[in-house]
């Protein structure tokens, strides 16, 4: 880097710190890609922010330019996140081509916000498809889907083999079969999951978060947590230094 470069550098930084600017936090960025990865829509949507928000640098005093380089920047972290979670490169670096293209032709920053709400879910929906696929039988991916969406609800049994159109003593006995766990154990397991990222990276109680993963009570909640996790939610937080 030559002279010229390092004392500009120096310059924009010192100018930052003046104005007392801070980025996103780098966990929760992590959390954000790691959701993406999961597949889970649901957990995605806590963690999203919107493109260009606060704590985010300005990269052109141009608006529209400044979102679109925003979102080119997003695009190629996404692709190389599903990459390392199991999408093919030419599958992630193909839809990250997609949307940059399609940002590209946008004329609003309406239209680049859009995109950029299209490529998050599109790249969540095919992880699931991924995660999910190529395990276990037909009936048993759309059962596993159908908890996915669910997450934030109560999951019952009945109401899923419903959606699937068979009946319940059927679905729970491929289920177990196919997952080596009860429909419900497996319920609990993917609500425990985006618990463990909600309890690290938000500042959700333990009763929002029970409400908001549709859990009875909050005691069903910690009970469940500690079965699964081997501590409370309020040790899991301790163990990681967030208390």
């Amino acid at each position: 880097m030559g002279a010229g470069t390092e004392k500009i550098l120096a310059e924009y930084l010192f100018e930052k710190r003046e104005e007392d600017f801070k980025h996103s936090s780098f966990d929760r960025e992590l959390a954000f890609y790691e959701s993406i990865c999961s597949g889970n829509m649901e957990l995605v949507r806590v963690f999203m922010k919107p493109l260009f928000s606060e704590g985010c640098g300005i990269l052109s005093e141009d608006s529209l330019r400044n979102l679109k380089y925003h979102m080119v920047v997003l695009a190629a972290l996404i692709a190389r996140y599903c990459i390392n979670g199991g999408m093919s490169p030419e599958e992630s670096y193909s839809m990250s081509d997609f949307y940059i293209m399609k940002t590209d032709k946008c004329r609003t920053e309406e239209e680049v916000r859009a995109v950029h709400t299209e490529m998050i879910e599109g790249y969540t929906d095919r992880m699931r498809k991924i995660k999910i696929n190529n395990v276990y039988s037909k009936q048993i991916v759309r059962a596993v889907d159908y908890i996915m969406c669910h997450t934030h609800n109560r999951v019952f049994l009945e109401e899923a083999a419903e959606y699937l159109k068979i009946s319940p003593a059927y679905l729970s006995r491929l289920f177990r079969q196919e997952t080596g766990i009860t429909f419900s154990e497996y319920v609990n397991k993917m609500k425990i999951e985006e618990a463990s990222s909600l309890l690290l990276y938000t500042e959700y109680s333990d009763l929002e978060i029970s409400n908001l993963l549709g859990f009875s009570s909050q005691s069903y909640f910690i009970k469940v947590f500690k079965k699964q996790i081997g501590l409370t939610p309020k040790q899991y937080k301790k163990q990681y230094k967030i208390l």
